[in-house]
């Protein structure tokens, strides 16, 4: 099973920018499907972007055109770039791995990380 860690949470301004990065370790995900999720207070998780093992990206309307997904399967990592960042984007961030190297809404998450706290400050 994979395991993952995220890293580069913290606190911005709004309008300002983030990226997060998700080291994976205990085996390859160059196959898989890796997704971020948030989770703000008293809210239930939310799924925030997905990547699949060619690269191909799914991004909610609720931040299309300002987070973007991607992976370096070098280096086994996914990042989360965030721009013009939003006080309702303040939220626990997750990264998660897929059983599957596609992505759909219907895929189950083999492993999810701890998170990484981001605060968006107005």
């Amino acid at each position: 099973q994979v395991q993952l860690v995220e890293s580069g949470g913290g606190l911005v301004q709004a309008g300002g920018s983030l990226r997060l990065s998700c080291a994976a370790t205990g085996r390859t995900i160059s196959y898989t499907a890796m997704g971020w999720f948030r989770q703000a207070p008293g809210k239930e998780r939310e799924f925030v972007a997905a990547i699949d093992w060619s690269s191909r990206t799914y991004i909610p309307d609720s931040v299309k055109g300002r987070f973007t997904i991607s992976r370096d399967n070098a280096k086994n990592m996914v990042y989360l770039q965030m721009n013009s960042l939003k006080p309702e984007d303040t939220a626990v961030y997750y990264c998660a791995a897929y059983y599957s190297a596609s992505y759909s809404e219907e895929e189950k998450i083999s492993s999810w990380g701890r998170g990484a706290q981001v605060t968006v400050s107005s």
